[in-house]
């Protein structure tokens, strides 16, 4: 006789319209078919734990966003728990899978000073602790590239009631009016993002022109419309929750659990309108940078680049380096390296054909710039970020 499917109990605050929510519930489902699991959406679960009769049927395992209660008396009951909630009050009590929030401050920086900005503010919540470490990451990437950071903190939830909303307009109007265009800004939450576009519009500025700004976790519904677009991260929450769904198979299977969270790195960035520009006084550069961003997949070099803009090479090449303090063949090679990035994550192309496409000609040159570059393979990063039901 076959054992009956083992019993997970989901405990996700699905009634929340955020990916960190539905999407973790997708990864989750698409590892528990795998495994022939009956999965129960049960939102009290610690309720349920704590008022079930001795005899009755048990959970086998939960994936939670978890809190204290849940945390004691599943331990009490020996189920074991993996929680997917950064900042939960239990986090210190269980196991956990989260986003690679460092890796997400990291990944922000980069892009803001790529651009060209040397200015740069931050906006999210103090209590949020995927947001505290991806500003203690970007702050870091700033300051080591020779820059400063104003970071301001706002309510984690600025529309629970009136008191809150309006407290957040008069925090933002006041930090804005310590702006000084032009400036890249990250912004924790995408309608927050949606207000700061209406208030510097207020003060006369324009998106992208005189602030970019990277909102929030890509709510495409926040991001994509009105223009201008806002540029997002994309976490990959489907890859948490089969990530944690993964991790609480082997706790069942009663192998210990890790010592510190799973982290799982970001799908990427997804650039929209809103950070569409690069913060450059030099005309002649700004159009360099934007040939080189049309045509990076092309076998383009710094004289390709030089002629494109009606300037000689030499020149070209003192106007990088005084302007963006890296030479031409170095931004060439960090647009390739990005347009990599996102086809290993997003795509299934082969190895060749990805360094084909994205300007390399050749898989030894791709290798050889991926790994010194990054420190590990196109093989190995796409392993890293790719959605499960791709690999």
């Amino acid at each position: 006789m076959a054992a009956p499917p083992r019993r997970i109990a989901l405990m996700l605050e699905l009634e929340w319209p955020y990916k960190r929510h539905s999407e973790v519930f997708a990864g989750i489902q698409r590892y528990a078919e795998k495994q022939g699991w009956e999965t129960i959406i049960d939102e009290f679960a610690h309720n349920t734990l704590l008022h079930s009769a001795p005899n009755a049927t048990r959970y086998d395992g939960i994936v939670s966003r978890a809190n204290r209660l849940l945390a004691r008396r599943a331990a009490q009951l020996g189920i074991p728990v993996v929680n997917v909630w950064p900042s939960s009050p239990a986090r210190e009590l269980l196991p956990g899978v989260f986003p690679d929030s460092t890796a997400v401050g990291r990944l922000l920086a980069e892009h803001l000073i790529a651009r060209g900005f040397r200015r740069f503010a931050t906006l999210t919540s103090a209590t949020n602790m995927d947001n505290q470490l991806e500003i203690q990451e970007f702050t870091r990437v700033v300051q080591a590239a020779g820059f400063g950071c104003q970071s301001s903190f706002i309510p984690q939830d600025p529309g629970r009631n009136v008191t809150n909303w309006r407290k957040t307009e008069r925090l933002l109007t006041r930090t804005m009016q310590t702006w000084q265009p032009p400036m890249g800004v990250y912004v924790g939450q995408e309608v927050i993002g949606r207000l700061i576009v209406q208030l510097i519009r207020q003060h006369g500025w324009r998106v992208p022109d005189d602030i970019s700004i990277i909102a929030g976790k890509n709510q495409e519904i926040l991001c994509e419309r009105p223009r201008p677009s806002l540029t997002s991260v994309e976490i990959g929450y489907d890859r948490i929750g089969y990530a944690a769904a993964e991790l609480l198979d082997q706790l069942m299977s009663g192998l210990p659990a890790p010592a510190d969270p799973i982290r799982i790195a970001p799908h990427g960035l997804v650039v929209r309108e809103s950070t569409d520009f690069f913060a450059v006084d030099n005309p002649i550069v700004a159009a360099a940078l934007r040939f080189i961003a049309s045509h990076s997949h092309q076998r383009i070099g710094p004289d390709d680049v030089a002629q494109a803009v009606g300037t000689e090479t030499r020149t070209l090449q003192n106007y990088f380096k005084k302007a963006l303090a890296r030479p031409i063949a170095t931004e060439i090679r960090r647009v390739r390296i990005e347009r990599a990035k996102r086809e290993l994550a997003q795509g299934d192309r082969s190895l060749t054909a990805i360094a084909q496409n994205v300007g390399f000609g050749t898989i030894q040159r791709f290798y050889e710039v991926f790994q010194r570059e990054l420190g590990l393979s196109p093989g190995e990063y796409r392993k890293q970020h790719q959605l499960p039901e791709r690999r």
